[in-house]
């Protein structure tokens, strides 16, 4: 059976970067207690774009990254839980944007962990021999569900997406995944739906379509799911965290990674961080971290990488990479 390589990368930010300084202007919040907190310092903020327009772009981008036409493209999967539309899936806008007429499009919601569970799927369809090129791109625009008189959520957030080309090969690209998910934990991190309103309920029934999250319960989730997973990711393997090169995370929260790092007995300069500029981007935070990574020339010919996810559902999950290009 043929191998799967990422082969081309693209990432894509509105352009209104608003700062800090600039939120404690509309809420009772500043610089210093949101960045000791969570080592954010900005965050790119939509003034209008779709999720799918953010999609579109990173994804031209990867594709053009990876010199591959938008019809050689077999396979489209976003990873979003803020599509533009409840239906059709944010993917089926981005095929007609882009032209990948040739391309099975759907969505994938996990979440924060969206991104690996769309190379998973996405591998696991190429490996089937129907497909050639996939485009898996995380796309969020999470301040259309932001509370904006909420201090503990919305100083968090940021939009954007990311995107990755992956295709058959010779080459060893994705080694392993795995994705997992917590049903039972699903309200400590919620963006509601429609209200209930028809002529068969007795009272309509109100949903909060606003980002809500249990802080602290998520805190503690994602610290033990990324020393599990990368833990559970080296075992399966028969390596030792000395042989991964970068371990990219999810980008919540630096205490996060700060914590996981210690547990794992591992340098914090192992883990890539963009979060200060980026803030979270939710299913975009891993494939931009990827994309910045490979402007900067870190992502070298066979480093061997640990992708890390975790999100609202809860899920997680991890993946292994062998940088083939």
């Amino acid at each position: 059976m043929k191998e799967v390589i990422i082969e081309g990368l693209g990432k894509y930010t509105p352009s209104n970067l608003v700062t800090n300084d600039q939120l404690s202007e509309i809420i009772d919040t500043s610089d210093e207690w949101i960045y000791s907190r969570t080592g954010i310092k900005s965050r790119y903020i939509s003034k209008g774009e779709n999720t799918s327009d953010m999609a579109a772009k990173a994804g031209e981008k990867a594709l053009e990254n990876a010199n591959i036409s938008p019809l050689d493209v077999d396979l489209l999967i976003v990873a979003t839980c803020t599509p533009d539309m409840f239906t059709p899936s944010t993917a089926c806008i981005v095929q007609s944007i882009i032209g990948a007429d040739n391309a099975l499009a759907f969505d994938i919601s996990a979440a924060c962990s969206g991104f690996i569970y769309g190379l998973d799927v996405a591998k696991a369809m190429i490996g089937s021999n129907n497909y050639k090129h996939a485009l898996v791109i995380g796309a969020e625009n999470l301040s259309k569900s932001l509370d904006w008189e909420d201090r503990s959520t919305c100083v968090l957030f940021g939009d954007g997406a990311g995107a990755a080309v992956l295709s058959k090969s010779d080459n060893i690209g994705l080694i392993s995944s795995f994705c997992k998910s917590v049903g039972e934990k699903y309200e400590c991190l919620t963006i509601g739906g429609n209200d209930v309103d028809s002529p068969f309920v007795e009272s309509k029934i109100i949903r909060d379509s606003k980002l809500r999250m249990d802080g602290g319960e998520i805190f503690k989730f994602a610290i033990s799911v990324i020393v599990n997973s990368i833990n559970k990711i080296l075992e399966e393997n028969n390596l030792d965290i000395n042989d991964i090169d970068y371990i990219i995370p999810h980008q919540a929260n630096v205490r996060i990674i700060q914590y996981a790092a210690k547990k794992l007995k591992v340098d914090i300069d192992k883990f890539y961080m963009n979060m200060e500029e980026y803030g979270n981007t939710s299913g975009a935070s891993i494939p931009i971290a990827l994309s910045d990574m490979n402007e900067k020339g870190l992502l070298k010919k066979d480093s061997k990488i640990i992708l890390v996810g975790f999100g609202a559902g809860l899920t997680y999950g991890a993946t292994l990479i062998n940088w083939a290009i």
